[in-house]
This record gives structure tokens, C-alpha cells and sequence, in this order.
């Protein structure tokens, strides 16, 4: 349905191309069509850069028996994956989700030991997912030439409505504080013994949270909290629950990944996600909550100014988390409830500052040398390795060289470099949660004001008229950036 949808948008798209340039301003500039300026404009220079409509029909095709076909391939062969995992004396056939999920067990030995278990399956299988990625790399990159894309980041910067000076500030504000950052994986590693952070400690609980919450008390938390930030956010969550919008029952052979899904013709969200007692889940539910708000601020919009671009799309969702993560802190009564809960948002920001740019880093250098050629299994797992030691600052021992196989992200065929837009949206988050401490209340209504029009402007206008904001220089990244700095000294100074 998506491929069809796409043929008629680019048939649309050269038509408009086609069109007299004079004629087309007094076109856009008319009472009818004024309000879709932004998305008819950035057609018609997407379509520049597109193919003949006959071969772009004909790339079309190829896309739904071939392309697209490698990205099934890959989540059946994921799936299927069974892995061994040491239990003691015994040993559990798990799931790669349930392997994950034993990142954050109690016991060290339980962790490394699923650490090893996971890194031992995929590299039986990891000549078969080096295929799948040459060749879903290989046919982006001849359409991309054949379309004459000055760059590989081209595209994704386009369907993120970003500039490539935006991107380049926002990385570069990073790197500048990765020190801090660096201090807390130490600091954390020496809990346990280390001198340098060890993957499968990563994940590992500092302290003890005793704010074990059944899904009823969550759910009071929650729109208590949403209620202390605005009117709007505390009826909407309150109207979820009431309607039975969310799914949460903890039953067997049910996914652990939670997921929110719009549907726009009701005005609807429902949420997915499987409910135990404490509070990273409810973190997970308020995040959900919050991508189903940003759905319910767009309900009023037209279909055609509704589509918001990736690096927006997690804002809403971490501007939530954070609301009931502080909640949650000013509610800690214990050195070591604060521990947990600190850790857990320092884990978000290292996930985001670290984590996201090792994947950015990745895929760019993998991109840049596989038109050249198909990469092997041991240079893949080489440019892993060096992709860690840069956004980490060599501060994380025995990071996952195979993540490159389990990280569904490098293999989705719709959109490319599916990893910065995470960054983006948790800092443009911290940044709207700082603002809204500073202002309080009447915050909200420019909050709903610029999730509704976030899929009608660039993020660069976008930042500028509702924040008064320039987002292309380090100083607006800075600031979130300076958020989460604040987090470490406090966690430092309660381990000292």
C-alpha cells in the first residue's frame, strides 16, 4: 500500500516540477493552497531529484520484489534466532528480546553470560546478515547515483526537514561534552569492581528503586504528574485510560517492545506494551502516552500537513518521560532511590549522546566505503568496533561488535540513517522542558501550538517561531546538553 501511495505522490511530484516557476508562486500563494505552501514546496524540490516518471515506476517495482524483500528476509532470520543462555548448572533457549532483557538482571554473571551467548549466535549466522546489509546498501546507493544525490545524508536530511549545518551542531555540541559523560561510565564501573565500563553493565540497576507500582497506581501517577504540567496533557491521558486506548496486560508469548499507533480518521491512538511492577515500564508507558499526544494535537490538522518528520517524531515521548522522571525523583526519599532514578536518566542520556552517534558513525563510514564495494564480516565488525571507541571516547569495554546485526534500524529500506533523529528529538525535548519550568502552565498551550505544526515547517522555523530558537548553532544544543550534566555531578557527588 505504502509503494502505491509513493508512485502517486511522485507522479504528483513531477507534474508540480513540470510547472512554470512564476505560475507556481501565484499558484502556492493562493487562499486555497497557502497553508500548504511548506509540503508543496518541498515536493517540488524532492522532485529535482527524482528519475524519469517511467523510471522511477520501474525503481518502484524493483523495490517491492527486491529491496524491500531483504528487510523481510532480515526479520525472519532475527526472529528465528534462538539463543542458549547459562543459567547456573542449567541453560534457557531465549528469544533475542528476552536475551536483551536479561541486560538489566540482578546477577552480573546472568548478564555477561547473555552478553557472550548473543555475541556466539549472531556470529554463526553473521556471514548470511552481511549479505542482507551489502545488498540493501548496495541498490540505496545506485539509486541515489542514478538520481545524482551530492550525498548519501541527502535524503535523510530532507525527510528530516533538517539542514546539514543543524546535524553538524548538534554533534559537534556533543563531542565537546563527552567528558562528563565519560566520568559517569567510570564512576558506574567502579561499582562494580571495573576500571572501565563493561557493556553488560551498562543496563545494571545502581541502587534500589522501592517505588514498586501496580498498573492502577500508575496510572494515577501519571496523570497526576501530566496533570501538574498542563490541563491538556492530564484530560488526554486521562481520556486513554478511561477508553482503554492502552494494552498492558503481562501475559505469555506477548512482545516485551512497546509501540504507539495513530489512527488518524478517528483521532485515536491506541498503545501496546506488556505492564511489571516498577518504574522503568511506567517511563515506557508515560513515553507511549506521549507519541499518542502528539497524535491527538495533530487530529485538527489536514491529512497533508499531519506528517511529521522522524527527528520530531520521539519529542513528545521523551518531553513525557521527563515529566514523570522528575516526579518520580521529588518523591525519592532515600540516597539510593535517587541513585536508581539518576541512573536511569543519565542511561538515557549516554543511550543518546553515545549510543545513537556510535550508530551514526557507523553507518555513515559503512555507506562511504561500501561504494567501493561489498564489505566483509571482519570489516564490518571493525567499523562497529571504531564506531564505539569514537562516540564512546573509548570509555566502554566489550561493547557488542555485532550490534551491527541486531540493531533492526540499519536494515529498515524506508528510511536511512534511522538513528540521529532519536538524538535530535530527546535534546529538542530537554529543551521545551526547560523552557516549560521556566514559564509553567500557560507552557502548554505553545507546546500544542508547535507539536501541530511540526509537520508543516522546517525544524529550523519551527525551532525559531515557537522558541525563538536557532538550532543551526552549538548553543541551542548546549543547553539540553547541560541538563543532563547537571544529573551526573548529582549521581558523582552521591557515589563520592
Amino acid at each position: 500500500m505504502n509503494a502505491r501511495f509513493e508512485s502517486v505522490i511522485k507522479k504528483f511530484q513531477h507534474i508540480i516540477l513540470e510547472t512554470n516557476e512564476d505560475l507556481w508562486i501565484e499558484i502556492i500563494e493562493t487562499k486555497a493552497l497557502n497553508e500548504y505552501k511548506f509540503i508543496l514546496t518541498m515536493w517540488r524540490e524532492k522532485a529535482k531529484m527524482l528519475l524519469s516518471e517511467k523510471e522511477e515506476r520501474l525503481v518502484s517495482d524493483l523495490m517491492m520484489d527486491g529491496y524491500h524483500a531483504w528487510r523481510q528476509f532480515y526479520n525472519s532470520l532475527i526472529g528465528k534466532i534462538k539463543i542458549n543462555v547459562p543459567f547456573g548448572e542449567e541453560s534457557r533457549e531465549l528469544s533475542i528480546g528476552q536475551t536483551f532483557n536479561l541486560r538489566s538482571h540482578p546477577d552480573e554473571d546472568i548478564r555477561k553470560a547473555a552478553h557472550i551467548a548473543l555475541e556466539d549466535a549472531l556470529q554463526e549466522k553473521e556471514e548470511l546478515f552481511a549479505q542482507i546489509l551489502n545488498n540493501i546498501a548496495g541498490f540505496r546507493l545506485q539509486v541515489y547515483k542514478n538520481r545524482k544525490l551530492p550525498h548519501i545524508l541527502t535524503e535523510p536530511l530532507i525527510e528530516n526537514r533538517l539542514k546539514a549545518e543543524t546535524l553538524n551542531a548538534m554533534w559537534s555540541a556533543i563531542n565537546k561534552y563527552k567528558k562528563p559523560f565519560t566520568n559517569y561510565l567510570e564512576g558506574k564501573a567502579k561499582m562494580f569492581g571495573d576500571t572501565k565500563m563493561q557493556s553488560y553493565n551498562f543496563w545494571a540497576p545502581v541502587g534500589e528503586s522501592k517505588q514498586r507500582m501496580s498498573y492502577g497506581a500508575a496510572v494515577s501517577f501519571i496523570l497526576e504528574s501530566f496533570s501538574h504540567f498542563g490541563n491538556e496533557l492530564g484530560d488526554f491521558a486521562r481520556q486513554a485510560f478511561e477508553k482503554e486506548w492502552v494494552e498492558a496486560e503481562n501475559r505469555a508469548n506477548k512482545s516485551t517492545a512497546g509501540f504507539c499507533a495513530s489512527f488518524p480518521r478517528t483521532g485515536e491512538s491506541r498503545v501496546f506494551l506488556t505492564y511489571e511492577e516498577g518504574i522503568t515500564i511506567v517511563l515506557t508507558l508515560a513515553h507511549e502516552l506521549g507519541h499518542a499526544f502528539h497524535n491527538d494535537a495533530m487530529k485538527t490538522v489536514d491529512g497533508s500537513n499531519r506528517q511529521y518528520p522522524l527527528s520530531i517524531a520521539e519529542t513528545a515521548s521523551f518531553f513525557a518521560e521527563q515529566v514523570i522522571l522528575d516526579a518520580v525523583l521529588e518523591k525519592a526519599e532515600s540516597k539510593e532511590e535517587k541513585l536508581f532514578l539518576l541512573d536511569e536518566k543519565l542511561k538515557r542520556s549516554v543511550m543518546n549522546f553515545m549510543n545513537i552517534h556510535s550508530r551514526f558513525l557507523f553507518e555513515k563510514n559503512f555507506y562511504e566505503e561500501r561504494k567501493k564495494g561489498r564489505l566483509s564480516v571482519e570489516r564490518l565488525n571493525e567499523l562497529m568496533k571504531e564506531a564505539f571507541n569514537m562516540a564512546y571516547d573509548r570509555s566502554f569495554d566489550n561493547p557488542s561488535l555485532r550490534s551491527w546485526i541486531w540493531t533492526p534500524h540499519y536494515y529498515i529500506t524506508t528510511s536511512p540513517f534511522y538513528n540521529f533523529p532519536y538524538t535530535f528529538g530527546y535534546l529538542f525535548a530537554l529543551s521545551l522542558y526547560a523552557k516549560s519550568k521556566e514559564i509553567g502552565k500557560s507552557f502548554e498551550k505553545e507546546y500544542i501550538a508547535l507539536l501541530r505544526d511540526s509537520g508543516s515547517m522546517s525544524l529550523e522555523n519551527l525551532a525559531m517561531k515557537h522558541l525563538g530558537e536557532d538550532i543551526t548553532t552549538e548553543d541551542f544544543w548546549e543547553k539540553g546538553i547541560k541538563l543532563c550534566v547537571k544529573d551526573v555531578e548529582e549521581f558523582m557527588s552521591l557515589i563520592s
